[in-house]
């Protein structure tokens, strides 16, 4: 069982997120005046709607606007939601420093952590009479994320903005070899979130607007969402002479449904999902230390973002280099198969940054 452990022992992550436009109404283009940002360019936490909503805090809202708002919101929880607490997607530190597009620089900086992971349980067994052999899958995570946006004091009278994501996630299956090198691993997850939103500002003309702002829901709330999980993994091993490769591909699902809302106007549920397809490499080096073999590797990925992961977001693709060295136990010692450093660079569209931390695999 291979257990994530960025969370615990993480280096800095630097990320910079691009603009990206959707098409609006007729009604909802006046918007762009709000802030000098259109709505549908979408940061990595809620510097967007931050600036939006300071634009239209020193006047009324119109229901044009409070609509457009409730529909960025709803998408942007679910993302940080899939973000802080799926295993499948890497955890990290999170800054940058201006919303593109805007008049002003803003401070965006958001923190992941994670402890989590997944891995199968004890050695293959035959199913029945049928030429398949299987193994019980167990999966997990634990993650907490915190994004917090800060606007200048002239443009926005100092204007705060934080994001608290508290997630869960627990489930599992089944692996199913079809041969020695061959596995389909069929799996049901559910993912539980608790956000909170706080607003806050020094000096803001016009402080009715930000009541309304309040009671539509739009800023000062907290919401409870469980989404559930359905994915598959497809495996294939192939050892080369005394180094093995591993190419995988995984296709997850999240189903999301918001309950426990502090206020009703918030609009908090829908679809999402990812494609990671990857190819890994374990290289045994012949040498020991502590009477244990080094190993080292790392793999390959791209991950494609599906629905309001991919809009909330405003990441269309993300790739991750990782590389490890490791300390290989001939028998599991504690449970570990293996434990060392591990160390990824991450791209994608508008994403860039690093992260390193412990590279564990556990064996049950």
């Amino acid at each position: 069982m291979r257990v994530a452990q960025r969370g615990s022992a993480k280096g800095a992550r630097a990320c910079t997120v691009a603009e990206g436009h959707v098409e609006r109404s007729e009604d909802a283009r006046h918007i762009d005046t709000l802030a000098g940002i259109p709505w549908g360019r979408f940061a990595l936490a809620a510097g967007i709607v931050l600036c939006g909503l300071s634009g239209i805090a020193r006047a009324q809202v119109s229901p044009a606007e409070t609509l457009l708002i409730q529909h960025a919101i709803g998408p942007r929880v679910e993302a940080l939601t899939i973000l802080g607490g799926d295993f499948g997607l890497s955890d990290g530190e999170f800054h940058t420093t201006e919303v593109p597009g805007s008049r002003a620089t803003v401070a965006v900086d958001t923190n992941v952590d994670k402890f989590g992971g997944d891995g199968e349980v004890g050695s293959p067994r035959p199913l029945g009479t049928l030429h398949i052999a299987w193994q019980p899958l167990v999966q997990g995570n634990i993650g907490y994320l915190q994004s917090r946006t800060q606007l200048p004091e002239a443009q926005f009278g100092g204007a705060v903005n934080e994001f608290r994501t508290l997630a869960v996630e627990f489930g599992g299956g089944v692996r199913l070899w079809t041969t020695d090198r061959l596995s389909f691993a069929p799996t049901v997850m559910v993912l539980y979130g608790h956000t909170d939103d706080d607003y806050s500002v020094s000096s803001l003309p016009g402080p009715s607007s930000v009541t309304q702002l309040r009671e539509l829901g739009l800023i000062d709330w907290s919401i409870e969402t469980w989404s559930l999980r359905p994915a598959l993994n497809v495996q294939y091993v192939l050892p080369v002479s005394s180094m093995i490769f591993t190419f995988s591909s995984d296709a997850v699902g999240f189903f999301t449904h918001g309950f426990g809302r502090s206020n009703i106007h918030l609009l908090v549920g829908g679809n999402a999902g990812f494609v990671t397809n990857k190819i890994d490499l374990d290289i045994p080096l012949g040498v020991e230390l502590f009477g244990r073999e080094l190993h080292t590797g790392g793999y390959l990925s791209r991950t494609d973002l599906l629905g309001d992961l991919r809009q909330g977001l405003d990441v269309q693709h993300l790739n991750e280099l990782h590389g490890r060295l490791v300390l290989k136990f001939p028998k599991p010692y504690w449970g570990m198969q293996w434990i060392g450093l591990g160390a990824s660079y991450l791209w994608g569209t508008h994403i860039e940054g690093w992260t390193v931390g412990a590279d564990v695999q556990f064996f049950f």
